[in-house]
């Protein structure tokens, strides 16, 4: 497995990291804990070395699932979960990164995941109610307590970035980015080139959509978080089959799978780009995985860019009341 840098921050971690909200949380029914504990062991066999988690996903069952299947190999790998919601009886009720919340979740984050450190400690979403000096103030103690070792921002402007990397400094944003929403090229990436930010693209097979898999006839289970999509919606689904029918047939131009081709577009955009894709199966796993491997020339890119570009896709990413937490300038 090739390695990265996250930024200049001296975080280096696997070319390809693994999301690990499906185990658990948001994509209908979670799978067998058993299974998931070796798929995440098998992937660190893989040689994967960089894991997404969050309290929220469950709640809290992904970090619980985590530190179980990774505690014997928690010297090998870098861990990253997230603080800001505000959890009341198993559900999200609005935002809080209040700084006493925030120590109250890194704590409880430390005894789920079964480690005395966490290496990448995220703001999942921008709290407009409490200053982001405020948060990055509180993580910046946390860490000279030796809890956590990285700052991280999620779905943050630039604006946003800027004010808390003046306090301290950011090591990674994670945001959705793939071929089907490409908006950090123009909103964030010129910020984290200048300040040495890598950046976590979660989704970059747009929720499975970009794999080939899913049509207008798929239907998912009633617990899945896509039926709230407005991107998900059938006839949406029906019209933006014209992007994953331009990427399949880019795909045969290489030898490789639609997955293969949307990952390895996203690794070719800058070196300092980690995804994350996530997944439940130990094939899709590999055919990920293998992603690393394929060589994409400028003109390659170029060459994707202008057939993607050429297609207007349909419908949002998030409905409205999810939509609104997205900070931006």
């Amino acid at each position: 497995m090739k390695t990265r840098m996250l930024g200049r921050s001296g975080l280096q971690v696997s070319a390809l990291g693994l999301g690990c909200m499906g185990m658990s949380h948001g994509y209908g029914p979670a799978p067998d804990k058993q299974s998931m504990i070796e798929l995440l062991r098998t992937a660190v066999q893989r040689g994967v070395t960089f894991f997404d988690t969050a309290e929220v996903y469950g709640p809290y069952a992904n970090e619980l699932l985590l530190g179980e299947a990774l505690q014997p190999l928690r010297e090998q790998v870098v861990i990253a979960t997230k603080f800001g919601f505000k959890l009341q009886d198993g559900k999200v009720a609005g935002l809080d990164s209040r700084p006493e919340h925030i120590r109250a979740v890194c704590n409880a984050s430390l005894q789920r995941l079964r480690t005395d450190y966490i290496d990448l400690f995220y703001q999942h979403r921008v709290d407009p109610a409490v200053p982001i000096e405020d948060v990055a103030g509180t993580v910046r103690d946390l860490i000279a307590e030796g809890k956590v070792r990285h700052f991280g921002l999620s779905e943050a402007s630039a604006r946003t970035i800027r004010r808390a990397h003046a306090v301290q400094p950011v090591t990674a944003l994670q945001s959705e980015y793939s071929v089907w929403w490409r908006e950090p090229e123009s909103t964030v990436f010129a910020t984290l080139q200048e300040l040495g930010i890598g950046f976590v693209p979660f989704s970059p097979l747009g929720r499975g959509f970009l794999t080939g898999k899913i049509d207008e006839h798929t239907a998912f289970d009633a617990s899945d978080f896509r039926h709230t999509v407005p991107r998900f919606a059938p006839e949406a689904r029906k019209a933006n089959q014209q992007l994953v029918a331009a990427l399949t047939q880019l795909a045969l131009q290489y030898h490789v799978t639609p997955a293969q081709l949307a990952l390895a577009w996203v690794l070719a955009r800058q070196p300092w780009i980690v995804p994350i894709p996530g997944t439940t199966k130990l094939a899709r796993l590999d055919e990920n995985l293998a992603a690393v491997n394929v060589q994409l020339s400028h003109s390659d890119l170029l060459q994707m860019d202008a057939t993607a570009g050429a297609i207007a896709v349909i419908g949002e990413r998030y409905s409205a009341a999810v939509q609104r937490l997205s900070d931006r300038d």
